[in-house]
């Protein structure tokens, strides 16, 4: 795969016909580097959000050694890479065949279930297997996220306390999960779902042995700028200790788009300006899905040297490349009055959730990889440049 030293250097080197994934492997150490060191347990790397190589690699060279995976190809796909990672089988409801394979042919421990009838599934295809680590997903409000979660997994109420203690009966060791919503911007969302979940414990009237809260760890978006990370740690670090319930449990966290938003990034050419609408070579089906499907604004920026005269930014909405009219990104995207056919926008903070979506819908799909040595657009780890000469507008909150 080229390396270059920043987009500029590859559009002025290629001036490439499709959009371009673009890596920055050590952005990605240094994300997960910083949960390493700061979170009080175990971290956990939920590849959904990212399971390109390079991506995870970065990862296990700053210390991570726990993968949250779903599927039977993201259990093969770090299992080969890296023999010594603990895998957890985190999506509550299995194939029974995914189950088996995990168990017996890859040495998988820890699953999470979210109802009886998938804890059942779980004890009869490991033919009641006496080491499981079972994880039950309990059901709390993501009223503080930018993106919901509710409603697809977690038990509630009494369904949760007969699940705790059915699951107590056959576990080696139980655990409690919960997912407070993605790009979550209250840290206190969590001290809020770990007192509903304390209570359905002491209901249930079990001991558990782990606390995984899941992920929802923001990002820096034009118009989003979450509290320090510092300020989550220290909430859910707090919140833990207060637990009434616990007994030296473990606690774990699975943050995916918190690892690797900032490692990537994604060039498009415009094809076509009508007044303040622009016609991209990507969008909604490809590695832009966020901005279509979620509202999410990334930064934005006309990658240019500094020959070019700066103009005044203008609002902009675009259109990716498919005839289906809804391949579109509201925005607004701030970019320079004269931008025209021909030219290359980069969109930072695309690592998390862009190239796994990609589709290959109405014969697009095709892409360009490219490792990038410079700094991500927006970061919550520290301040972030742009190298002279490289990109030098770029969109404001």
């Amino acid at each position: 795969m080229e390396r270059h030293s920043s987009a500029l250097a590859l559009v002025l080197g290629s001036e490439p016909d499709l959009p371009v994934h673009c890596i920055r492997p050590h952005v990605a150490t240094k994300a997960a580097d910083w949960f390493v060191r700061n979170f009080p347990g175990d971290v956990l790397y939920a590849i959904k959000a990212n399971p390109h190589p390079l991506i995870l690699d970065a990862v296990y060279r700053a210390g991570v050694r726990w993968f949250d995976v779903a599927s039977m190809p993201e259990i093969e796909l770090v299992s080969d890479r890296f023999p010594d990672a603990t895998l957890a089988f985190m999506h509550p409801v299995k194939a029974r065949s995914a189950i088996r394979r995990a168990y017996f042919d890859y040495g998988v421990r820890i699953f999470a279930v979210d109802s009886l009838e998938e804890l059942t599934k779980l004890v009869g295809e490991t033919n009641g297997a006496q080491d499981l680590h079972i994880i039950a997903r309990l059901a709390v409000s993501s009223d503080y996220a930018a993106h919901k979660l509710e409603g697809k997994f977690g038990a509630q109420g009494a369904e949760a306390v007969m699940l705790l203690r059915e699951a107590r009966g056959v576990a080696h060791e139980l655990g409690v999960s919960f997912h407070v919503g993605s790009q979550c911007m209250r840290p206190e969302a969590w001290r809020i779902a770990m007192t509903v979940v304390s209570d359905l414990i002491r209901q249930a009237g079990v001991t558990v042995d782990i606390v995984d809260i899941g992920g929802g760890f923001p990002c820096r978006y034009p118009g989003l700028t979450p509290p320090p990370l510092e300020l989550y740690v220290a909430e859910i670090k707090a919140a833990f200790d207060d637990m009434p319930v616990l007994e030296n449990a473990d606690l774990w966290c699975e943050p995916g788009r918190a690892l690797c938003a900032e490692a990537g990034s994604h060039i498009v050419r415009v094809e076509l300006r009508k007044g303040n609408v622009l016609h991209i070579n990507d969008g909604a089906y490809g590695a832009l899905y966020d901005a279509a499907h979620n509202g999410l604004v990334f930064p934005a920026t006309l990658v240019h040297s500094a020959e070019r005269p700066q103009r005044p930014l203008t609002p902009f909405k675009l259109y990716g490349p498919t005839c289906d009219s809804i391949d579109a990104m509201e925005g607004p995207f701030l970019l320079p009055a004269d931008i025209s056919e021909g030219d290359y926008i980069e969109f930072g903070m695309t690592g998390a959730y862009g190239a796994a979506l990609t589709t290959r819908f109405n014969g697009f799909g095709d892409y360009i990889e490219a490792v990038l040595c410079d700094a991500p657009m927006m970061s919550v780890y520290g301040a972030s440049s742009q190298p002279a000469n490289d990109t030098i507008v770029t969109q404001e909150q």
